[in-house]
């Protein structure tokens, strides 16, 4: 009988520490069947939505943030963790699809896709939609308050040259921007891959090194409130919370052209819950959960149902939601390959050691 009960008590403890791993091992790959892994941007959702969500589904979220899109995809490459849901810009859904990252997308489980303007679908980057779902879109400009400078305008992107605004200027830390400033500066495209003209762009970056006060990334947008900085290059969202803290603060993209961008929802090919996958997506297409995103976000959303549930001088402010004639005169980014992306990673890292 003592043999027996050691026995058994063996076994206890052997299912014990078994069903201890088998619990290490359920929490350390994150996503399954009643839960999603959510890989997106900073401050790129209300919160309230994700208890929302987990209330109406039962699901429960964990939610992570990324600063890049291509540290985002690194790590969506390693896979180390089974994302679920990511938010990817357009040249990134591309790219992302070249390496066979992503899962297509069921539409029969995504009936709300019939809220979505026909303008944001159907793009090059994504034919037919087949991997990606649009979530926000906006520009890159500049955001700049009048009552902190002498009377500049910004209407061209040489304005930032002026020689009055030294140490004035806040740049973002990002390759495609603060280059793709320089290549507009000059009138050529922001998708360029012309050595000679790549050269130039930085050349000139480095022209207004003594201009520049900053090269940061969120955290401009409390400087700006704060009065702390008086101009930044910056995407349009950002610049609408600028503005909603801060009234004397206005935003422009100037005339020779900029950056006219869309982020999407897509499922990586890591994802441990499809099911669960497909039901957040088609809950953030519901046209009450759009407009709720879009208030608290800041950007725009390109949801046209949501459209008519929000405050109407905001989308009818054109800095925010151009009109389609203005939208043909901006430039989407393109996926320029791997070996073309390191080129202008390496310029932009050339311009900010000469900052120094």
């Amino acid at each position: 009988m003592k043999s027996l009960l050691q026995v058994a008590i063996l076994i206890l403890a052997v299912s014990g520490v078994l069903f201890f791993i088998k619990g290490e091992l359920s929490e350390g790959s994150k996503s399954g069947k009643n839960t999603i892994t959510v890989y997106n941007w900073g401050e790129y959702i209300d919160p309230e939505l994700l208890k929302q969500f987990e209330q109406e589904t039962g699901y429960k979220v964990i939610y992570e943030t990324f600063d890049s899109n291509e540290g985002m995809m690194a790590k969506i490459e390693q896979g180390g963790t089974a994302y679920d849901i990511s938010v990817p810009s357009e040249y990134m859904v591309e790219m992302m699809v070249e390496k066979d990252l992503l899962l297509p997308i069921d539409y029969s489980k995504i009936p709300n896709i019939q809220h979505i303007d026909s303008y944001f679908l159907n793009l090059p980057f994504d034919p037919g939609n087949t991997y990606s779902i649009p979530y926000f879109w906006g520009t890159v400009g500049i955001a700049f308050n009048p009552t902190l400078l002498e009377g500049q305008t910004f209407e061209s992107w040489d304005n930032l040259w002026d020689p009055s605004l030294k140490q004035r200027v806040i740049l973002v830390d990002g390759a495609r921007e603060t280059v793709g400033m320089g290549l507009n500066s000059l009138g050529y495209s922001l998708n360029s891959t012309n050595p000679a003209e790549l050269r130039q762009a930085v050349d000139k970056l480095k022209t207004l090194k003594s201009n520049v006060k900053a090269v940061i990334g969120d955290e401009v947008t409390q400087l700006m409130i704060n009065n702390e900085a008086a101009i930044s290059l910056t995407w349009s969202g950002q610049a609408a919370d600028m503005m909603y803290e801060n009234e004397d603060i206005d935003y422009i993209v100037p005339e020779e052209g900029s950056n006219l961008w869309f982020d999407n929802i897509v499922i990586p090919r890591t994802s441990k819950n499809i099911e669960g996958a497909h039901a957040f997506i088609n809950f953030m297409l519901d046209p009450e959960v759009a407009a709720q995103n879009a208030d608290y976000v800041g950007y725009s959303t390109p949801n046209q149902t949501a459209l008519d549930l929000m405050d109407p001088e905001v989308v009818s402010d054109e800095r925010f939601y151009p009109d389609e004639e203005t939208r043909s005169e901006l430039e989407v980014y393109k996926n320029l390959g791997l070996e073309l992306l390191g080129i202008y990673n390496e310029l932009f890292l050339e311009f900010k050691m000469d900052l120094n």
